[in-house]
């Protein structure tokens, strides 16, 4: 019995070092992805930038389609999908309008046989998606009752076998059984076209009992960071852009929040301390394109033959309709916001976009407009939901395998008249499946450790300049604290370093990190050869950010962009984000991807020539996998 005893409580003790463990892996994994959404937020102040400097001569007319919204004359949508055929070769389902229950059933089981749907029926859906939404008001009002139960998901980022998994679970939608989606359909995942498709479809079908609501990547600037334009261009080439511009429209009129029995609001990310209920219901929400694009009040100025020439916004922008600075705020606090048990609201640094609200301003809010709670999503969270704020605040999170397979599970949740919500979780994963926890965590955290090392080797120069400050005598070497607070303060990671840098760095010696031997080869870059390693490392950084710009100023959607062009952009990128590199060499090196010479480069292949490859390292095999990180 003692021996027994002894086992188990040397047990519990063993999954609880392992669950520290994935929990710091989880926290590696979350500081990187905040800490890219804050890059990415950050592209607002470079498109203000962009049009006070390049917002005039040939290509202003460009920045007008991007900037303006819905101004000129567009073809007819119908009409265009009617002149797309679909070939006798095609045998995926072919889908007839309107929608049944029949045809959505059919669309489920061709994408479980990884069929790809037809480009015309894509657009076929979202046209019609977009009727159905137009109708409907900016905060929905939906009911739970003892007969027919309320289930909310939360972000799903493209991942279809966990929304299959969902409804294998908990049943298809249908008149007795609704469902509210709280936003993030897409991006990350493999399949959000399959995800975005068989949730509009449910949508066409039952109308009165499927909400969607708008989340923080239901963005097409967004989705251009974050996999889901890739995905589209993949999948669907020629009618790709037909394709993006339909979802950057729906996008718009998806509204921005729930109400459940007039006591329980849903929203994507949370609240701020003037959140308004009254003016969230009242804007003119399909005037929010993107995040990246607040509203444009300011005049453009440049500086031509030594003179500072000062210029209204053009007559197209002035007429557009857009949002208040202040409507816009409250969009972006629904859409970006995280609860936090310190008291009071301030601005969200880790995201750089939306606040931190404590339980106070919880309290406040819950009290002004009469509501028991607020089920929000956009965390990913290790069980799949957490409560917080003494009840009043749930996150839910739909995407299982998030970060990495066996990172975390799934959840979704149930309300009836009671109002009270029950928890259902689950993980849909055949990778792990087999392996005994020690190896599941190994798995999470081998990923964890190998994509910060992508960010370190991102940054080596900085960091080698960084550690040099701290060896006053020029030993080579600087110690284990003055290591992981040079460290933060290049990558502006609050991470624990001290218990990293062993797993990080080549060599430590008598509590001394040598700097100069490097960092273990877990992640290591991949650029053209004659590329200097100052310039890949600032092309890595940045690839993401560079990736955007060339595709909006990339009107036609070519992937190609001229050198003047390119080298406009580049030196605009390099004065606002402070680069110092010799723009001759790197105009250069963009002019030897101009393969066939008649001016203009394909700006993805320029790109992805600077990668950073991953050296994961499998445990149970021994075995190195090189994976690339998209």
């Amino acid at each position: 019995m003692k021996a027994a005893v002894l086992i188990q409580k040397w047990y519990r003790c063993y999954k609880a070092r392992l669950e520290l463990r994935r929990l710091q892996a989880m926290n590696i994994f979350e500081s990187i992805e905040y800490a890219d959404e804050q890059d990415q937020l950050q592209l607002a102040s470079f498109f203000s930038f962009m049009l006070e400097h390049y917002g005039h001569g040939k290509n202003s007319e460009n920045l007008d389609n991007i900037f303006e919204g819905e101004t000129k004359q567009k073809p007819n949508p119908e009409v265009i999908i009617s002149m797309i055929e679909v070939p006798d070769s095609y045998y995926g389902p072919r889908l007839k309008f309107p929608l049944t229950f029949t045809e959505v059933i059919l669309l489920i089981d061709a994408f479980k046989e990884k069929q790809i749907l037809h480009a015309r029926y894509v657009l076929q859906i979202l046209l019609e998606a977009k009727k159905v939404l137009q109708q409907l008001p900016n905060i929905l009002r939906t009911s739970a009752t003892k007969t027919k139960e309320l289930t909310v998901c939360g972000d799903i980022h493209g991942k279809l076998d966990d929304l299959f998994l969902i409804f294998y679970k908990n049943g298809l939608p249908s008149r007795n059984n609704r469902y509210v989606f709280n936003g993030d359909f897409v991006d990350r995942g493999q399949n959000s076209t399959e995800v975005l498709m068989v949730l509009f479809s449910f949508l066409l079908v039952y109308p009165n009992d499927v909400i969607l609501n708008r989340g923080n990547h239901e963005d097409f600037l967004m989705n251009m960071r974050y996999g889901f334009t890739k995905e589209i261009m993949q999948k669907y080439k020629q009618h790709a852009a037909k394709i993006l511009h339909s979802l950057e429209e729906v996008y718009t009129w998806l509204p921005i929040g729930t109400l459940i029995n007039e006591k329980i609001l849903v929203i994507h990310g949370g609240i701020a301390d003037n959140t308004d209920l009254n003016i969230l219901q009242q804007m003119k929400r399909n005037k929010m394109r993107s995040v990246l694009m607040p509203p444009q009040t300011h005049s453009m100025t440049t500086v031509k033959d030594g003179r500072i020439h000062c210029d209204l916004p053009s007559p197209a922008m002035m007429n557009a309709e857009q949002l208040s600075k202040s409507e816009w705020d409250q969009i972006i606090n629904i859409l970006w916001s995280d609860p936090r048990n310190k008291k009071g609201c301030s601005p969200n640094t880790s995201r750089g976009g939306g606040c931190y609200f404590g339980p106070d301003v919880t309290e406040t809010i819950l009290k002004k407009y009469a509501l028991k709670m607020i089920i929000r999503s956009h965390e990913c969270k290790p069980d799949g939901f957490e409560v917080c704020h003494d009840g009043k605040i749930i996150t839910v999170f739909s995407a299982s395998n998030y970060y990495e397979e066996g990172s975390n599970r799934g959840a979704y949740l149930k309300l009836n008249h009671e109002m009270t919500p029950r928890f259902f979780q689950y993980q849909a994963s055949q990778v792990i499946q087999g392996k005994t926890l020690y190896e599941r965590v190994n798995l999470v955290e081998n990923s964890a450790i190998s994509i910060l090392a992508g960010k370190m080797i991102s940054r080596k120069t900085d960091l080698i300049k960084e550690f040099q400050k701290y060896d006053e005598n020029d030993t080579g070497k600087i110690s284990l604290s003055d290591w992981a607070k040079a460290t933060e303060d290049i990558l502006d990671l609050q991470l624990p370093w001290l218990s990293l840098c062993p797993r990080l760095v080549k060599d430590i010696e008598d509590g001394y990190v040598l700097y100069e031997e490097g960092f273990k080869e877990l992640a290591v870059i991949r650029a053209p050869e004659q590329a200097k390693s100052g310039l890949a490392e600032t092309l890595v950084r940045y690839r993401s950010e560079l990736r955007i710009i060339f595709n909006i100023i990339d009107k036609d959607q070519s992937g190609f962009i001229s050198m003047e062009e390119f080298h406009s952009m580049w030196k605009l990128f390099c004065s606002h984000y402070n680069i110092d590199i010799d723009d001759s060499y790197v105009e250069q090196l963009a002019r030897s991807m101009d393969l066939n010479k008649d001016g203009s480069i394909d700006f993805n292949e320029f790109l992805t020539a600077f990668d950073v490859v991953h050296r994961l390292e499998v445990n149970r095999t021994t075995t190195s996998l090189l994976v690339k990180n998209e």
